[in-house]
């Protein structure tokens, strides 16, 4: 299985930021994994000129569901294509808690991405109080069934318990495990046994778990936050999960 380790830097960083890209391209170059940063919009132009046609691709954080039209403050997976992103998160937790995109929008935006060549990285994930009621299975179940259009294929999944993220809270290595296993079995299901679909962890990882969490059976590597702003903290999780047989 391809693995991919994924900067999403959120609303942070600036030009002088994509200096780091340098360090990256030289981790990625010796781990031989799959590299991909998501910068703010306005950056993404310049990230992809910054990266030079190295291992090191760029993704977008978000994506309009149309092509064009009247949507202030909206940008189409066309767009993101055109100014050189290969990659789009969608569905992201922050994104469906903010912005209130639901199930439907986040499987139309999935759409949307595939028809302008990108490869969508969908986010699903429980909330602590779905967590303690013991519903994890339920929903990321119902999330992914219902986030992903009839015949999907060739895209990135992460998992990212919603209580997690930026919190330096993170599961036990056990319950990771039993989800990834979980996942891994239904994307088989609804995909196909040889759809090949990575399926990442996200969550407060950085350089002192991820070389535990990479080790794990059907973690294919990580959607990384905070982490991903720096060099020294990214590189680092690039280089454990390049270790990883």
């Amino acid at each position: 299985m391809r693995k991919f380790a994924i900067g999403n830097w959120k609303m942070n960083g600036n030009i002088a930021s994509l200096k780091m890209l340098g360090e990256v391209q030289a981790a990625q170059a010796l781990s031989g994994v799959s590299v991909v940063i998501c910068p703010p919009y306005p950056l993404l132009h310049a990230a992809t000129l910054a990266s030079n046609g190295s291992g090191v691709e760029i993704g977008a954080q978000s994506c309009h569901h149309l092509a064009n039209g009247a949507h202030t403050g909206d940008v189409s997976s066309d767009l993101l294509a055109d100014v050189g992103a290969r990659y789009v998160i969608i569905g992201h937790s922050e994104r469906r808690a903010d912005h209130h995109e639901s199930n439907s929008a986040v499987c139309a935006q999935f759409q949307s991405a595939k028809t302008a060549g990108l490869t969508p990285i969908l986010c699903i994930g429980e909330t602590q109080a779905e967590r303690a009621a013991g519903r994890t299975i339920e929903v990321i179940s119902s999330q992914l069934k219902a986030s992903l259009p009839p015949q999907a294929q060739a895209f990135i999944l992460a998992y990212e318990p919603i209580w997690a993220i930026g919190t330096g809270l993170i599961p036990s290595l056990d319950e990771i495990a039993q989800v990834h296993a979980f996942l891994a079995h239904q994307l088989a299901e609804i995909c196909g046994s040889d759809s090949k679909i990575s399926v990442l962890y996200g969550g407060s990882v950085k350089a002192s778990n991820a070389a535990q969490i990479f080790a794990l059976p059907h973690v294919d590597g990580a959607l990384v936050g905070g982490a991903s702003l720096a060099a020294k903290d990214f590189c680092p999780i690039v280089t454990a999960l390049g270790h990883v047989q």
